[in-house]
């Protein structure tokens, strides 16, 4: 059977997309699936610095699409998860320089060798959103609880499903505090807007920079709040649709209940 090809795309740049895309590829590589992550950001790479492999490349997306090398030799292993590879971007060439069609092409291909391609699509809706999408079978919307990042996301769904593809949202960077005092939008006003389905909530986590400085997965840090998260949420891309989605939350510290208790400000 064919691998699932799972496009991860946001629309406005800025809300995490890079790193929800190697946390979830890295995720879904832990539950013992064989993961390739193709970065098709052409000209803007970052995939491979967040991932601790931009010593290791030879060959990207633009050589493999042209034929200049064979699968094999473009997916880098990751350094720590076995069934974990990357396809890295060029940083030589721009967007135009690939065609749909080779892109699909080479998406089939994959499908064949991997049990999950994942597509990390550029921000925006032009040519590399179109060359992103072309092969996938599923697609990931990531947005933060803005106002702009939700209506940029509105306008992604609206392509993806005129293409036959229907999303589902990561919600990324909630700050449960400021939600609670109306300062962010909460998920539920997000899904009030956009409609679909929901498939996790992602908390802000301090580690996700540490993570990207030191290209260690974020999923293996079990301090990482937002690491749990994206395990959870390849748990239901790999068949765990009844999981529970949890709702990040203030957790109040002991200074915060003796502050309460004894009236203190």
């Amino acid at each position: 059977m064919d691998g699932k090809v799972i496009v991860i795309t946001s629309g406005k740049g800025g809300v995490g997309k890079t790193t929800a895309t190697s946390s979830i590829g890295a995720a879904l590589a832990l539950e013992g699936n064989r993961v390739v992550i193709v970065d098709m950001d052409i000209g803007l790479r970052n995939l491979d610095v967040v991932m601790g492999l931009e010593n290791r490349i030879v060959f990207n997306i633009v050589d493999l699409v042209n034929d200049r090398c064979k699968i094999s030799q473009a997916a880098i292993r990751d350094r720590r998860i076995e069934n974990l590879f990357l396809i890295p971007a060029s940083q030589s060439d721009n967007k135009d320089v690939l065609t749909t069609a080779g892109v699909e092409r080479i998406a089939k291909q994959l499908r064949k060798e991997f049990d999950y391609v994942i597509m990390d699509s550029p921000a925006g809706i032009e040519r590399g959103f179109e060359n992103s999408i072309v092969g996938a079978t599923e697609a990931l919307v990531v947005c933060t609880p803005d106002v702009s990042s939700v209506r940029d996301a509105d306008r992604v769904i609206g392509l993806l499903y005129s293409r036959s593809l229907t999303p589902r949202l990561v919600v990324n960077r909630i700050e449960p505090a400021r939600v609670a005092r109306g300062e962010m939008l909460s998920h539920e006003d997000v899904l009030d807007v956009l409609s679909i389905d929901l498939a996790g909530l992602v908390p802000l986590d301090e580690n996700v920079l540490i993570s990207s400085n030191t290209g260690t997965p974020l999923v293996l840090q079990n301090d990482s709040k937002a690491g749990q998260a994206f395990k959870r949420i390849a748990k239901r891309l790999n068949g765990e649709r009844d999981l529970p989605i949890q709702v990040p939350s203030v957790r109040s510290s002991v200074w915060t209940k003796l502050t309460k208790s004894f009236g203190f400000k």
